[in-house]
């Protein structure tokens, strides 16, 4: 399998692709993804929670990569286990490097891995909402990558980091995956409408409704600025 994933032909709008990953790197990309959203600051441009819904999907196509429990809920149990573990180890390393790191990754410069705007779009988002960020961040796309930082830099009292890291994980989890599941089969059984074969909507929508809240954020806060 990992032969094969070295030897794929790839372009990078694939990245952009769920269905990429599941195809491609199972299980074990999947977590990795999940825990590079904020171990790693790359979330901006990864697809979290399109991702997790066509995961949620291909549930038990996923468990063969570890262990398949023949057992449609057993099998989306073990995923929603690991990608809320990955997702809580993300969370502490992005909350780890926001500690260490401080005032200074004010002043670096933009990257492919690191934006500036979107930093200061999760200090905002912070400074509105305190420590329920880290849990609402989770459905929110950029804000998902920057706000452990965010709760690191301005020192967040840790173990009121780590409920509100918890809480956020499993619920994330639980959510996106169990929605893919079980919204596949209730439209497979009683509609005959198979939700893989309309992924590409499905994830625009998503993608939509994810990042609707971040563009609000922008319009208000440029239209304050303008009356300002």
């Amino acid at each position: 399998m990992l032969h094969n994933f070295l030897l794929m032909s790839f372009h990078w709008t694939d990245l952009l692709q769920p269905q990429w990953y599941i195809n491609h790197g199972g299980l074990f990309l999947l977590l990795f993804v999940v825990f590079a959203e904020t171990g790693l600051f790359a979330g901006f441009f990864l697809p979290g929670d399109s991702l997790l819904f066509v995961a949620g999907i291909y549930s038990n196509k996923l468990a063969q990569w570890l262990y398949d429990w023949n057992n449609d809920f057993l099998n989306l149990m073990m995923i929603v286990i690991l990608v809320t573990i990955c997702g809580i180890l993300g969370n502490i390393v992005g909350y780890w490097f926001g500690k260490k790191s401080g005032p200074a990754l004010y002043k670096r410069k933009d990257s492919f891995f690191f934006k500036q705007r979107y930093l200061r779009q999760a200090s905002d988002f912070y400074e509105e909402n305190g420590g329920f960020t880290i849990i609402v961040a989770r459905f929110v796309p950029f804000v998902r990558t920057f706000a452990p930082i965010v709760a690191g830099i301005v020192k967040m009292d840790y173990a009121k980091f780590m409920w509100y890291n918890i809480v956020g994980c499993v619920a994330w989890s639980f959510s996106m995956l169990g929605a893919g599941h079980y919204l596949h089969k209730f439209f497979l059984n009683h509609y005959q409408f198979d939700l893989t074969e309309h992924l590409e909507v499905i994830v625009l929508g998503i993608v939509f409704i994810t990042t609707l809240p971040v563009f609000i954020k922008v319009l208000k806060h440029r239209k304050s600025k303008h009356h300002e």
